[in-house]
């Protein structure tokens, strides 16, 4: 379960974010989250509760934009949605592509009062 070390570094960037921004309250944080991180949103967002008690982030909500795994033939430059056992270009059936979507794990924005 690496959510819980991913969201043991995403509270100390808010923390350390609000902090230099001189914010008492941190009321919401906007994540950006790839699909082939492997990583769970729900979890994080349950880690997150426990992790910001007595912390000038509880309270806080989470917002999540979960971005789909995208790739890029290098062939002929069709860009698709790889599915579990497709990793081929479905217009040429090339197999050298470029993941172009889907690794994304960070934080947009945060809230603060």
């Amino acid at each position: 379960m690496h959510e819980m070390s991913v969201t043991m570094s995403l509270m100390d960037l808010v923390l350390d974010e609000a902090a230099k921004a001189g914010a008492s309250k941190i009321v919401g944080v906007n994540i950006v989250l790839g699909e082939m991180t492997g990583i769970i949103d729900h979890y994080v967002q349950a880690n997150f509760e426990l992790l910001s008690q007595n912390t000038p982030a509880e309270g806080a909500a989470l917002t999540f934009k979960n971005i789909p795994r995208q790739a890029r033939c290098r062939g002929c430059a069709h860009v698709f949605r790889p599915t579990d056992l497709a990793w081929s270009c479905p217009r040429c059936q090339s197999l050298e592509i470029e993941i172009t979507g889907g690794n994304e794990l960070y934080v947009e924005s945060i809230e603060v009062e």
